[in-house]
Order: structure tokens, then C-alpha cells, then sequence
């Protein structure tokens, strides 16, 4: 099964992620940007406000195309339980974001991109906040973390979660980190048990 954490930055994924390490202590735990050579590669174009953002694009579809071939191929293939922190969706909500005004559809085009080669998730936990929230608890550190941009990212997420209700659940990210991932430990119970 493959378990994906999503949503806008400062909702609590790596917390949460965190906390179901200690539940699932088989699970095979990842997320992107990878610790790889691709993901540093993200993480230097981040730091940039001047990337191109095509070229950014192209620097994530690297880094999720490895992280598959290198750790989640393999790890549901041998039968693990894998939760990722971020990924394929993330591309979608940021890099369409990042590409309006360059692209004419642009999540359309970064989804295109990815159809032939990513793995859909099995459950999806999106952690739903409102931008200002989101960009004050992330302290907008980079270019990604303002609240104008991250509600651009928040629509693309909503298209996401209309597009594909019955692998999103919405988690209310406004909570305490404990009520969050007390709600995600059930709904992750639950999915599990009927599968």
C-alpha cells in the first residue's frame, strides 16, 4: 500500500509523519524531495527565486522518477507499507502554481508529464489550511511559503480532491498536532483494516 501525506506547507506533514513511525515501525517511511542527488538538486533550485520554472518542474519529475525506481518500486514490491511525506500530488498543487502564466493548463501539463511512469497512491491524507496560517507556521523561508502563492496551491489542491474523492481524505490541519495525528493514526486504521 502506498500512503501519501500532502497539502500546503505548515500543516504538519513531517510532524505527523513522525508520529506514525513510532505506530508502523515496518512501514517504509520517504518522502520528496529525496535525500538523493535529484533532490538536492530541488532543494538548490528552491533556494533560487530566479529558477526557471519549467526547468524546476523537470528537476522534481527527476527526483520522483528515481525516488520510485529506488524506494517505492521496491519496497511494494516486497510488500511494505509505504508512507510518503509529499509526493506526485505536491508537483501537481506547486509546479501548477509555479507555471500559471507560463503554461496555458498548467497542473493538466505537470499531471501529463507524470502519467506514464508515477504510481498512484492508494489513500491520500491532505492536510487542509487556510495560506495565512500556512506561510506564518512555515515562516516563509523560501519562495514557495507566501500566502498569495499558497493559495494558488490550495485551489490546485481542491481540484485534486474534487477530481479524486475516494483517495483524499481532508484532515482539518487547524488542530493540535495531537488531535491531527490522532485523526490520521483512525482514518490510516481504518484503511488498512478493510484492505
Amino acid at each position: 500500500m502506498l500512503v501519501t501525506l500532502e497539502g500546503i506547507d505548515g500543516g504538519g506533514k513531517t510532524t505527523v509523519r513522525e508520529g506514525l513511525e513510532e505506530r508502523y515501525p515496518d512501514a517504509t517511511f520517504t518522502r520528496e524531495p529525496t535525500n538523493s542527488w535529484y533532490g538536492d538538486a530541488v532543494y538548490r533550485s528552491i533556494g533560487d527565486d530566479d529558477a526557471d520554472p519549467l526547468a524546476e518542474l523537470f528537476l522534481y519529475t527527476a527526483d520522483h522518477a528515481d525516488h520510485l525506481s529506488r524506494v517505492v518500486e521496491p519496497a511494494l514490491e516486497a510488500g511494505e507499507l509505504v508512507i510518503s511525506d509529499r509526493y506526485a500530488d505536491s508537483r501537481y498543487a506547486y509546479q501548477g502554481a509555479t507555471l500559471e502564466g507560463v503554461l496555458e493548463e498548467p497542473m493538466a501539463y505537470v499531471r501529463e508529464v507524470h502519467r506514464p511512469f508515477t504510481i498512484e497512491p492508494d489513500l491520500t491524507l491532505y492536510f487542509d489550511l487556510d495560506p495565512e496560517t500556512a506561510a506564518e507556521r512555515a515562516g516563509a523561508t523560501n519562495k514557495f511559503e507566501h500566502a498569495d502563492y499558497l493559495e494558488s496551491v490550495r485551489d490546485n489542491y481542491e481540484r485534486l480532491l474534487e477530481d479524486d474523492p475516494e483517495r483524499f481524505v481532508r484532515i482539518d490541519a487547524t488542530q493540535s498536532p495531537e488531535a491531527v495525528l490522532e485523526r490520521v493514526r483512525g482514518e490510516l486504521e481504518s484503511f488498512l483494516a478493510s484492505r
